[in-house]
């Protein structure tokens, strides 16, 4: 019996528990230089881009409506394109050439740092 019980739930219904931190944080802030043209396509992005000279940057965050203003400061700081923000759950892709990409991801990361209070991470790169 207990066996179908299980069946049945997971059959008829999916659970999903997010769990965010409440905090001012930057959690991750990573560019990928020269990704495969598959991740760009998997992603949803441009697929018009020149790839030999690309590069994804991911940064996640909370409270997630900072995403925004993280959006507007990578545009504003550099020739990036957005590529997704998410105000719910924190997540903002820019795309552009890897300096271009490093360049936003550092202005953003430390406008979050040093104006806005929050504790960040360091910029990684694959």
């Amino acid at each position: 019996m207990l066996e179908q019980l299980d069946a049945l739930s997971l059959k008829d219904k999916i659970r999903i528990v997010q769990e965010l931190v409440p905090g001012k944080q930057i959690t991750l802030a990573h560019i990928i230089a020269n990704p495969d043209k598959i991740l760009y396509q998997k992603l949803g992005l441009d697929p018009a881009l020149d790839y030999s000279k690309s590069a994804i940057g991911i940064v996640t965050m909370s409270p997630s409506e900072t995403a925004i203003i993280a959006g507007d400061i990578a545009i504003k700081s550099s020739g990036v394109e957005l590529g997704f923000v998410d105000r719910f759950s924190g997540t903002l892709i820019v795309t552009g050439t890897v300096s271009e990409v490093e360049a936003a991801l550092r202005a953003l990361v430390d406008y979050a740092r040093d104006t806005l209070g929050f504790v960040v991470c360091d910029i990684t790169r694959t």
